[in-house]
C-alpha cells in the first residue's frame, strides 16, 4: 500500500529556488572576489617586478660599476709605480683590466647586469659611455705609451710632466664616474621609492581584500541563516514531533520552494509510515499464528525423529533376532538334507541362506550408517598410518587371496575418530581389491597438503568407473554391476562420504584419465581423492616417501564394511 502523492507546492509559486538564490549570490559574490584578487595580483606582479629591479639589477649594477672604478684606481696606482720603479710586479692590478675573462663569474654575471640596465635607461646610458671612453682615452693616450716608454727606455724615459699629464687625465675620469654613479643611484633610489608606494598600496589591497570577505562572509552566514538553517531547523522539529510517537501530526515546510516541497515529502513518508504499521501490524498477528503452527510442527518432528530412532534400535536387535533364526535354520536343513533332496531343493536353501545373509549385513550397514555423526565418542588426535594398518589388518584375508600390493606415502595425524577414519580406508582399498581386472592389484594411498586441508587418495589398477557415474557411486543403495557378479550392498561408499563430510572434508572420484589410472593405461583404474582438516600447528611441507603394506595372516575377528559401490 502507497501513500498518496502530495499536491504540488502552491505557497511559494513565483518565488526563486534555493538553487537560484544561491547561484545568484556565489556569482556576485564570485565578481567582487575576482577583481579584488585580480587587482592584488597585478599589483603583486608589479612589486615582484620592482623589488627585482633594487634587489637584484641596480644592486648588481651598483656593485659591478664601484668594482670596475675601483679596478680603474689601482691600476692607474700601478702604472705610476711602474713609471718611477720599472718592476713589472707593480703592472698586476691591471690584470683585471687587460683580461676580463680572469675575473669570477658572479662578476662577469653582475657586469651582464649591468650593461642590460644601461641599455635600458639612454640617460644613464649616456653618463655610461663618457665615463667609459674617458677611461679608455687615459688608458690609451698615456698608460700605454708609458708602459712602453718605461719597458724601452726605463724610469728616466717618463718625466713629471708626463706623469702630472696622466693624473689629470684620470681625474676627468674620476669625475665623469661619479657622475655616471650618481644617476645610477638616483635610479635605484627612485626604484626604492618606487617599491615602497607599491608595497603600500598592496597592503592597502590585502587589507580591502580582508574587509570585504569579512563582509561577504556575515553576508553570506545571514543569508544561509535565513534560506537554510532557519527552515531546515524548523522543519526538523516538525520531523521530531513525529518521531516522539505523533505519527497524525502533519509536517509543512516553510522557506524557500525546495524545503517547501521536502516538507510536503516528509509528511508523505509519514502517512505512508502510518498505512505500513496498519499492515505490519496485521502481519505481526498472522506471524504470531504461524509461529503457533512452527512449534507445533517442531514438536511433531521431534516426535517423527524419536519414532526413527526407535525404528533403528528395532533394526539394529530386534529384526536381527528373526533373522539369525532364519538362517540358523536354513543352514540347519543344508548340513542335514543336502543331498537327500533334488537338486532344486538344495538350490532352493542355498537361496535361503544367501538372502538370510545379506539381508543381515544389510541391517548392519544401515545401522552403521544412521550413526554417523549421530552418535558419537569424541574426536580425538588420530595417526591414520595407524587406521590404515587396522584397516589392512581387516583386510588380510582378501589382500593374501587377491595377491594385492599396497603402498602408502607416510600420512598425517589429524583429528577425528580413529574407526570412522579406518572404515574408509577398508572400504576404499576393499573396493580396489573387489574391482579388480586381470592383473594383481595394486594399491597406493597418498598424501598432500592443499592450504589448511590434507588431501588423501586412493589410487588403484582395476576396472575402473566411467565418469558419468562419478557421482552415482556415492548414493547409497546405488550399484554399478549385479549382486552375482560382485556381492555387497551399495552403502560403502555413501558411507565413506557421510565419514568424511562429518570429518570436516569432502571426497570425490578423480576422473582425469591417466593420473587415475593405477598402471598408467589410459582409462583403466580408479583414484579416490578426500580431504580431512589439518591441525593447527602442521607443516605446511610433508616429505613424501612410499611404503609397502603386505597382508598379514593374523586376521581379528571377521572383516566388515568392505563394501562396494555398487
Amino acid at each position: 500500500m502507497s501513500a498518496p502523492q502530495p499536491p504540488a507546492p502552491t505557497s511559494s509559486r513565483g518565488a526563486w529556488s534555493l538553487r537560484r538564490r544561491i547561484g545568484v549570490l556565489l556569482g556576485a559574490v564570485g565578481v567582487v572576489l575576482l577583481g579584488v584578487v585580480g587587482a592584488s595580483f597585478v599589483l603583486l606582479l608589479q612589486v615582484r617586478e620592482t623589488q627585482e629591479r633594487v634587489a637584484t639589477d641596480y644592486f648588481a649594477a651598483t656593485i659591478s660599476s664601484t668594482e670596475s672604478f675601483t679596478n680603474l684606481v689601482n691600476a692607474e696606482t700601478a702604472v705610476r709605480g711602474y713609471a718611477l720603479t720599472g718592476n713589472t710586479k707593480d703592472l698586476e692590478p691591471l690584470t683585471p683590466i687587460l683580461r676580463p675573462e680572469t675575473q669570477s663569474a658572479a662578476a662577469q654575471r653582475r657586469r651582464e647586469i649591468l650593461r642590460e640596465v644601461v641599455a635600458a635607461d639612454p640617460e644613464l646610458n649616456a653618463a655610461y659611455r663618457k665615463a667609459t671612453d674617458d677611461a679608455v682615452r687615459w688608458f690609451r693616450t698615456w698608460a700605454e705609451p708609458v708602459m712602453d716608454a718605461v719597458r724601452l727606455g726605463g724610469t728616466t724615459a717618463v718625466d713629471t710632466a708626463e706623469i702630472e699629464r696622466g693624473r689629470d687625465l684620470f681625474d676627468a675620469l674620476r669625475t665623469d664616474y661619479t657622475s655616471y654613479l650618481e644617476v645610477l643611484q638616483s635610479r635605484r633610489t627612485e626604484a626604492r621609492e618606487s617599491l615602497q608606494g607599491q608595497t603600500n598600496l598592496l597592503f592597502g589591497a590585502v587589507l580591502a581584500s580582508v574587509l570585504v570577505v569579512a563582509v561577504i562572509a556575515v553576508g553570506l552566514w545571514a543569508l544561509l541563516q535565513r534560506w537554510v538553517t532557519r527552515p531546515v531547523g524548523e522543519l526538523a522539529a516538525e520531523t521530531r514531533l513525529v518521531r516522539s510517537g505523533d505519527l497524525r501530526h502533519e509536517v509543512a515546510g516553510t522557506g524557500p520552494p525546495e524545503f517547501v516541497a521536502l516538507g510536503q515529502d516528509v509528511d508523505a513518508m509519514r502517512r505512508g509510515i502510518v498505512a505500513q504499521l496498519e499492515e505490519v501490524e496485521r502481519a505481526r498477528a498472522e506471524i504470531e499464528d504461524a509461529r503457533v503452527r512452527l512449534e507445533a510442527q517442531a514438536q511433531d518432528l521431534q516426535r517423527s525423529n524419536r519414532e526413527l530412532e526407535q525404528f533403528a534400535y528395532v533394526a539394529s536387535h530386534d529384526l536381527q533376532e528373526p533373522l539369525r533364526k532364519v538362517a540358523s535354520f536354513c543352514q540347519m536343513l543344508e548340513r542335514r538334507y543336502k543331498g537327500q533332496l533334488d537338486e532344486r531343493a538344495d538350490q532352493y536353501i542355498a537361496f535361503a541362506v544367501d538372502g538370510a545373509k545379506r539381508m543381515q549385513q544389510l541391517i548392519n550397514d544401515l545401522l552403521a550408517f544412521s550413526r554417523v555423526g549421530r552418535i558419537s565418542a569424541g574426536q580425538t588426535e588420530v595417526d591414520l598410518d595407524t587406521c590404515l594398518r587396522h584397516a589392512l589388518r581387516n583386510l588380510s584375508s582378501a589382500i593374501e587371496e587377491s595377491g594385492a600390493e599396497v603402498t602408502s606415502d607416510p600420512l598425517p595425524t589429524v583429528r577425528g575418530e580413529g574407526p570412522l577414519l579406518t572404515q574408509v580406508f577398508q572400504n576404499l582399498i576393499g573396493n580396489a581389491v573387489k574391482f579388480r581386472g586381470e592383473d594383481a592389484p595394486r594399491v597406493h594411498i597418498g598424501v598432500r597438503q592443499e592450504g589448511g586441508f590434507w588431501e588423501l587418495c586412493c589410487r588403484d589398477n582395476g576396472i575402473g568407473i566411467e565418469p558419468q557415474y562419478a557421482e552415482r557411486i556415492f548414493v547409497i543403495f546405488q550399484r554399478l554391476h549385479p549382486k552375482d557378479q560382485y556381492e555387497g550392498t551399495g552403502i560403502g561408499l555413501a558411507l565413506c562420504r557421510k565419514i568424511v563430510e562429518f570429518h570436516g572434508g569432502r571426497i570425490w572420484i578423480d576422473t582425469g584419465g591417466d593420473e587415475a589410472s593405477g598402471d598408467g593405461e589410459k582409462g583403466r583404474g580408479t583414484t579416490f581423492r578426500w580431504t580431512l582438516p589439518v591441525l593447527s600447528g602442521d607443516q605446511p611441507d610433508q616429505t613424501v616417501a612410499t611404503g609397502t603394506f603386505a597382508g598379514s595372516s593374523s586376521v581379528q575377528g571377521e572383516t566388515r564394511g568392505t563394501t562396494s559401490p555398487v
